[in-house]
């Protein structure tokens, strides 16, 4: 009788031994990106759902914990540097354990990494567009893929090629481009990562560059360089429900935490156009400041920072008056950044003085300056490890550690 008692008691000890390890556990800071969003200025619309159900690919073979010191507080180290046959235009974290890397036309591929730098998967850009329901190419086409998004719960990835190669496809694009010129239209591809293939297309404009989804994920909205335009692809039928015209060279897009408003940064220009994304109508910030490049939106939905390609210089706009309310120098040619998921910390990579500036976001002050390969074009936040990883254009990516 008193041996089954001592069995019992011993029992329940165990239980709750558990109970309070895995509140404790559960209590820690290393949730995933969307647990480190801050309350928006208003609210969000609900997110629709992606048909795709993640795998055990989706997550880091092993990750270090989220800290809860500030971004700004925190200092940047370089961890390591991956080589490859890879020469990446742009680097982005799903925000759930994987990271893509565009390679244009040079290699014709993505390259998907776990978030301790280890490659997955080497995506060839060949398609049969046929097989995908785009008419007037047959046989195999190829892209370059220059930029991508992912989905709000990183199971699917979006990515815009600068140029297509193949049957049906005219002039080849440039930078040199004009709206109307002839230069042959483009493809936006959607990659499933959890098969890590290309399972579907969208038509867009010329030369598309930048990419976005809104956090509601109803629309992926894609910049067409020589177009002068913005592609409105619906989401669920990836199908360009709008075309927008903006102005010469559109490049970056950053979309409001509500998903009301995406703001655009017309690089042939010294404005930002802002599309309602309920009407789809499109008015302007003006005057920010020469060649605006890249954009990002703070947390709160309040604050843009840009880099201004012409001027060389990060600033930073209030979208309430439309007034830029800070300006600083990081670097020779600043071309794009990204935000701590915090936003309180910066983080800009200048091309032509080949390093990594991280900034306070308050009152821009440069924290550091760090220095990469040559010519850093690329940047992104992977929030699983609060890592910094950058595209260097020569053919590699350097991982940085922000703790």
């Amino acid at each position: 009788m008193d041996r089954r008692i001592s069995v019992v008691l011993i029992g329940a000890a165990t239980v709750a031994f558990a109970l309070v390890a895995a509140l404790v556990v559960g209590g820690n800071d290393n949730g995933s990106s969307l647990s480190a969003i801050t309350t928006t200025t208003s609210q969000p619309k609900s997110p629709q759902t992606d048909p795709v159900v993640a795998s055990s690919k989706t997550a880091p073979t092993t990750t270090t914990s989220q800290s809860k010191t500030p971004s700004e507080a925190r200092r940047l180290t370089t961890l390591r540097t991956i080589n490859g046959a890879i020469s990446p235009k742009s680097v982005v974290a799903s925000g759930r354990g994987l990271v893509s890397a565009q390679n244009m036309m040079y290699q014709h591929s993505v390259t998907v990494y776990d978030a301790d730098g280890n490659l997955v998967k080497t995506i060839p850009d060949s398609v049969d567009l046929t097989a995908l329901g785009a008419a007037g190419h047959p046989g195999i086409s190829k892209g370059s893929p220059v930029e991508a998004a992912y989905s709000p719960d990183g199971r699917t990835a979006y990515v815009s090629n600068y140029s297509m190669y193949g049957s049906g496809f005219g002039p080849e694009g440039s930078d040199s481009c004009n709206a109307g010129d002839g230069t042959s239209e483009s493809f936006l591809y959607r990659i499933d990562m959890k098969a890590l293939t290309i399972n579907a297309v969208a038509a867009v404009g010329a030369v598309p560059k930048y990419v976005a989804v809104t956090p509601d994920n109803r629309y992926v909205l894609v910049s067409n360089w020589c177009s002068a335009a913005v592609s409105v692809v619906d989401r669920s039928s990836m199908k360009e429900v709008k075309r927008i015209p903006v102005g010469a060279y559109p490049r970056g897009i950053a979309v409001s935490p509500d998903s009301r408003k995406a703001y655009i940064a017309v690089m042939g220009t010294r404005d930002i156009a802002v599309i309602d994304l309920g009407s789809l109508g499109v008015s302007y910030i003006r005057n920010v400041g020469g060649g605006p490049r890249h954009v990002v939106v703070d947390p709160t939905g309040r604050y843009l920072y840009l880099t201004l390609n012409k001027d060389g210089q990060v600033v930073k706009v209030d979208t309430t008056t439309g007034t830029v309310v800070g300006r600083v120098n990081t670097g020779s040619q600043p071309r794009s950044l990204a935000i701590s998921p915090d936003g309180t910390a910066l983080y800009v990579v200048n091309y032509d003085s080949n390093t990594v500036a991280k900034v306070r976001a308050s009152d821009l002050a440069v924290l550091q300056t760090i220095p990469t390969g040559e010519h850093p074009i690329g940047i992104t936040y992977e929030p699983t490890t609060n890592r910094v990883w950058v595209a260097v254009y020569t053919g590699s990516i350097v991982v940085m550690q922000d703790s």
